[in-house]
């Protein structure tokens, strides 16, 4: 019974960080800044849906977590090299 309580109460806060995360991401007047922005909604997301997946017992959303982390991840440094302006292709000397 108690357990139910703190997973809602759990997914109050999670939900509250994410709207944070969702109004930095329109609001940041910079592309770092928003970048951890949507690190911090995508994190609140995955930490939903794995507090869902505990509640129902239900082990099928450990694979919708993987590729949400796996995608943000990659998100994350391909937009910090894009910030940093390295390319990917570094180039020959002649």
């Amino acid at each position: 019974m108690i357990a139910e309580y703190l997973s809602a109460a759990a997914m109050c806060f999670l939900i509250v960080s994410g709207l944070i995360g969702a109004y930095g991401l329109v609001s940041m007047p910079n592309l770092a800044d928003r970048i951890i922005a949507l690190d911090l909604a995508l994190i609140s997301f995955m930490g939903a849906i794995a507090i869902d997946g505990a509640r129902r017992g239900s082990t099928t959303y450990f694979i919708l977590l993987a590729v949400i982390a796996i995608i943000g991840f990659t998100a994350t440094v391909a937009a910090t090299r894009l910030i940093e302006g390295d390319d990917l292709i570094e180039p020959k000397d002649n």
